[in-house]
């Protein structure tokens, strides 16, 4: 085995590939074994590199090195220049025979080889032998004999800010030119004064691998022959202070295991299994259909397994809950897994702690066979400001915003993405349509849009500046985010795009080319986040029942705005972390009306207008606050312990009320919707009662009744619409099997021509203490 060089070469051996078709320049044919070597070519001395362009090219700093290195015609033949750092010798192997090169200075081998060396079409095709102290001799394709390898309209689109797979263009990729195989590397840095490509097999060091400009473009670029997938590699840029800094590709699709943060090439020929899948999510809008979701934390939902091993397990549990959905949290590189994934250093990366690209799409594919979607958390608020990442890419403020006010975040130390700049908008929107074509992603959380959305957010008076109109709204965010909008929902039909917005933003949902009445066009999300149902019913729930009454209104308030966005009601991991306690641990009393208020909230929920959300562990009333950590408490469930009971009696009430809202369209079909709700009791706060109907498109309804009083209330009157004779329970949280006190309903509730609550027909229901019914028509 021939022994690792003491010093590093710059590129790796690789043997001749099989061309897939008609090569342009011929490989040369070197002597095998038994074969006399190739005769030696008479080299005379090359012209000099000027002093200053020798320096330029040494310090990283030249913006074309492909005019000086590689071969180029002169007078009297053809002048062969390489640069390899610390090589003993170099000597061309060409057709005609090899020929060593002087060595000029510094790692420079130069010569110029006599006329008879061309063939009589062009420059000759030719390979390097180079040798190092020790013995190792290493022969490679020189990277410099070879044209640029992005297209014109690669570049143009990108100038414009309009690549939308701008992850095809930039980064690494394994490609074949010429018929010779390697990896093309592509970097935005406009404002670099040079770019190298450092790699493990050169010990990290650059000075081998200058790269060349494309121009006003703002990308470097470069052809290495024989590196392929699972190179680990760096750029090295030169800043316009004359320092240099290797930095992490931001555009890297496959990055190292963290706490190391070098990019890695990859490729992939996974095989989908998902078409079915993919063909049946479009058959109707996401507002129109069931959409229940289950928030993951993938890295702590069962510590210790990765993507594969998650593929074996998660699929499964949640098809038994079912749920229709899986949220995934960040899945993207970030360096501090304390972070959860919020902070991103790698957008274009799945996070290798739990194992490869094509690790994380088996994952999503099992997920789809299993019937379940996935949405994936996405953070295109900020960045972190790690030196070897975005901050500061090329020296200047290429990401984040130019001027300080608006560069930093106040409440996460982080720095603000400059939306104003085509090119970041386009980074950022192509990354949105990368997870979902390149991955199969059904939809995408947007995180923090309201921090997007307006100039003075966390900000006090004096740390910001208003808009051109003088208004507080950052009206960049705004375009960035209508673009990614209309953008993911042209390309990748069926997709869902969710904002977690928590203020009274106008037209959040609302389509782009629809104006609101201030004459703005809507952001055109699909769905957002009821940051205000889920504040105002956390804080009634929270009561003692005794207290309640006066926080009747809590409840109630959100259908004043029900229908002015397409909503999910979220219960996510913010609302059980930084003290705020557990979902159970959140309700008052002892832990059987702890559990009682938790069932009943649930069922409360599920019924409300809006999607459903839930985060890993409140399934089965976890009492400890969560954890990234050690994740869930499974151990709640194991069969020896003694109050397993209390939690698997939640965990089947959830199973049952996805069951039952999946199959009854009333609960989903008007969910936006005025005509698809009605309130039945809305006043009773003395009684903690609460009772509504929800309709489905064919008018067929059901009935809803929530009583947040530890006592059971007897012949409980509730109008019903006219034409329904009978009800039958559809759903009773309170039922044994859950935990509960077993209070039942009959099994058919007769309706009486009794007005009440204005209706001329009514039923007398006996409300179960602590509890949420469902009722359907007989």
């Amino acid at each position: 085995m021939t022994p690792r060089p003491e010093v590093p070469d710059t590129f790796r051996a690789a043997p001749p590939a099989a061309p897939s078709g008609p090569q342009s320049t011929p490989r040369p044919r070197h002597p095998v074994a038994g074969e006399a070597p190739a005769p030696a070519l008479t080299v005379r001395p090359a012209p000099a590199v000027a002093e200053e362009e020798r320096r330029r090219l040494l310090d990283g700093a030249h913006h074309d090195p492909h005019a000086v290195l590689g071969a180029h015609p002169v007078t009297g033949g053809v002048v062969v220049r390489a640069l390899r750092p610390f090589a003993r010798s170099v000597t061309v192997l060409t057709a005609s025979g090899a020929a060593e090169l002087p060595h000029e200075a510094d790692g420079l081998f130069c010569g110029l080889l006599p006329r008879e060396a061309l063939p009589e079409d062009g420059l000759p095709a030719y390979r390097l032998r180079v040798a190092y102290e020790g013995g190792t001799v290493v022969e490679t394709e020189d990277p410099y004999r070879f044209l640029p390898t992005l297209g014109e309209l690669d570049l143009h689109l990108i100038q414009e800010g309009r690549h939308e797979q701008l992850w095809q263009a930039l980064g690494a990729h394994p490609v074949t030119v010429d018929g010779v195989t390697g990896t093309r590397f592509t970097v935005w840095a406009p404002s670099a004064r040079g770019v190298r490509l450092a790699t493990d097999l050169t010990y990290w060091d650059g000075t081998g691998h200058p790269m060349r400009s494309l121009g006003a473009s703002g990308v470097w670029e470069l052809f290495v022959p024989g590196l392929g997938e699972g190179t680990r590699y760096k750029f090295d840029i030169l800043r316009a202070d004359g320092t240099h800094g290797l930095r992490a590709d931001p555009m890297a699709r496959r990055t190292e295991c963290p706490p190391n943060t070098a990019s890695v090439v990859t490729s992939s020929d996974y095989a989908w299994g998902d078409a079915e899948w993919l063909a049946r999510r479009t058959a109707r809008p996401v507002h129109e259909a069931p959409f229940s979701v289950y928030e993951v934390h993938l890295p702590s939902w069962r510590p210790g397994l990765g993507y594969r091993e998650l593929a074996e397990e998660l699929p499964a549990y949640v098809k038994d809950l079912g749920f229709t959905h899986v949220e995934l949290m960040p899945v993207c590189e970030h360096p501090f897994g304390g972070s959860w994934g919020y902070q991103v250093t790698g957008y274009y990366a799945p996070t290798a702690r739990l194992g490869s690209p094509d690790d994380f799409r088996y994952l999503v594919d099992a997920l789809h066979r299993a019937g379940i979607g996935v949405l994936m958390d996405w953070v295109p608020a900020h960045f972190p400001k790690d030196d070897w990442a975005l901050a500061h890419f090329d020296g200047t403020a290429l990401y984040e915003h130019p001027d300080p006010q608006r560069a930093e975040h106040p409440d996460w130390g982080t720095l603000e993405f400059n939306y104003g700049r085509t090119e970041v908008r386009n980074f950022l929107v192509a990354n949105a349509v990368y997870w979902c074509e390149e991955f199969h992603i059904d939809g995408l959380r947007v995180d923090a849009v309201a921090s997007m959305l307006y100039l003075d957010y966390s900000r006090e008076y004096g740390q910001w500046s208003p808009n051109a109109y003088g208004g507080r709204e950052n009206l960049d965010a705004v375009r960035f985010l209508q673009e990614m909008n209309a953008t993911v929902y042209r390309r990748c039909p069926g997709v869902v795009t969710v904002a977690e917005e928590s203020t009274a933003w106008d037209g959040v949902t609302r389509p782009t080319h629809e104006t609101g009445p201030h004459g703005v066009g809507g952001l055109g999300f699909g769905l957002k986040w009821n940051m205000g149902w889920m504040h105002d019913s956390l804080v009634y729930v929270s009561k003692e029942p005794v207290h309640r009454k006066y926080h009747h209104n809590e409840m109630t308030f959100s259908m004043v705005y029900a229908y002015s966005e397409n909503y999910v009601l979220p219960i996510s991991h913010d609302e059980v972390v930084h003290g705020k306690g557990a979902l159970v641990a959140k309700m008052p009393g002892d832990w059987w009306q702890q559990r009682a208020n938790h069932r009943a909230y649930l069922g409360y929920m599920w019924a409300h207008p809006g999607k459903q959300l839930l985060y890993m562990g409140q399934e089965f009333a976890q009492g400890a606050e969560w954890s990234e950590e050690q994740g869930p408490d499974w151990w709640l469930l194991d069969p020896g312990y003694s109050a397993r009971g209390d939690h698997a009696g939640v965990r089947d009430l959830v199973r049952d009320l996805n069951t039952a809202y999946t199959a009854t369209p009333a609960l989903w079909e008007r969910d936006t919707e005025p005509a698809g709700f009605a309130w039945v009791e809305a006043d009773a706060a003395d009684d903690n009662v609460f009772a509504f109907l929800r309709f489905a498109a064919d008018g067929t309804p059901l009935l809803a009744v929530s009583n947040f009083s530890p006592v059971v209330r007897h012949a409980y009157r509730l109008g019903v619409p006219d034409g329904v004779p009978a009800w039958r329970e559809a759903l009773n949280t309170d039922a044994a099997r859950y935990g509960g006190s077993g209070v039942e309903v009959p099994e058919t509730v007769r309706s009486e021509p009794v007005t009440a609550q204005g209706r001329p027909s009514s039923i007398a229901l006996t409300l179960p203490p602590l509890a949420t019914l469902w009722l359907r028509p007989v």
